[in-house]
């Protein structure tokens, strides 16, 4: 099981034989779960150790937290799915047995099945199993807060205590399936897939100014970013690193992007759309994506061309309609000065 922003993904792999238990097992699930008090702090000491161990006692792992959290101001994409040790700490028994009733229910789920099974016997089973299991009467919350359109740079600098300063550099853009979301995604590729794209050339390679730079476009099911970030090398400017990465965003405004880079990024997206449907369990996610964000199942073949499609000037006007300065953030983490260090330089 995992979850993101948007969703929580329960999966089983299994011989074809098995179809009718996962689907029994499935069903008792979402019937049945018992969620006691003593699972619940059990599990909570799970969950808080997984966030020492991927956001806490990693370099710069609460990047991400950062970002996002002075980014949007009023839609739930504020906060991380792992959430703070103080959302942590608070949560209740009760809390996880309202939201489970509210959310985990047959009305609100989406079922998909891939692999060697006959449609006739799997539908009977689906209906045997799952069909048993009552909808829920509670209204489903959908109305997440709207996050208003940014009208001014915002600008924030910040301390952790990590051991060289980050710039980055973010910009509110469009939800999955939306038509601007396809150049977006083209985009990502060329700005920031790898060593050979642009920022990391520029900053890493040409000038020296990073240590590291990456980014791209995180396209979900709500509006959401598209940011680009330079971990700044020992003794280089902060400053300058901030001006190359802007400078990188704004040459996609400016100028159109060359057949060769551009065919590079369909290529690119070309091999993670077949790379990402190579198991019957990654089938079964795309599926499962395309029917739950764009409500559409259709779309999990559809958007092969859509990519392949993108042209130059539709990357360029992306580029011009979301790369604007008072759709910006900036913001700069800087290392934090021990008890006793001078000034920060």
């Amino acid at each position: 099981a995992y979850t993101t922003d948007d969703v929580t993904v329960f999966w089983s792999t299994v011989p074809a034989q098995y179809l009718p238990l996962v689907l029994w097992l499935e069903a008792d699930r979402m019937a049945s779960l018992r969620i006691e008090k003593d699972t619940f702090n059990r599990e909570r000491e799970v969950v808080k150790e997984e966030r020492r161990l991927r956001v806490e006692n990693q370099p710069y792992g609460r990047l991400s937290e950062l970002i996002y959290d002075q980014a949007f101001t009023i839609h739930p994409y504020k906060h991380t799915t792992i959430g703070s040790m103080k959302d942590l700490e608070a949560a209740s028994v009760d809390d996880v047995r309202e939201f489970y009733g509210t959310y985990y229910v047959p009305n609100n789920a989406t079922l998909v099945i891939a692999g060697d099974f006959d449609m006739a016997q799997a539908t009977e089973l689906v209906t045997r199993h799952l069909g048993r299991v009552p909808k829920s009467e509670r209204r489903i919350p959908r109305d997440l807060p709207k996050e208003p359109e940014k009208t001014q740079e915002r600008r924030v600098v910040l301390q952790e205590n990590w051991p060289l300063p980050v710039v980055v550099v973010a910009y509110h853009v469009t939800f999955d399936g939306h038509p601007d979301s396809y150049p977006l995604h083209v985009a990502s590729k060329i700005l920031s897939d790898g060593q050979s794209s642009r920022i990391y050339r520029k900053l890493v390679y040409d000038t020296g100014l990073a240590l590291s730079a990456f980014g791209g476009g995180n396209i979900i099911e709500h509006p959401s970013l598209f940011f680009a970030v330079a971990i700044v090398q020992a003794g280089q400017s902060v400053d300058e690193a901030e001006k190359a990465l802007i400078a990188e965003l704004d040459r996609l405004r400016n100028e159109p992007v060359a057949d060769r880079e551009l065919q590079r990024a369909r290529n690119q997206l070309a091999r993670d759309y077949v790379i990402g449907r190579e198991s019957n369990r990654q089938k079964a996610q795309q599926l499962a994506h395309a029917a739950v964000i764009h409500r559409d199942a259709a779309t999990a073949d559809g958007e092969f061309d859509l990519f392949m499609n993108v042209g130059a000037d539709d990357v360029q006007r992306v580029a011009r309609a979301y790369f604007r300065p008072e759709n910006r953030l900036v913001l700069r983490v800087m290392p934090a000065r021990a008890p006793g260090e001078g000034r920060q330089p």
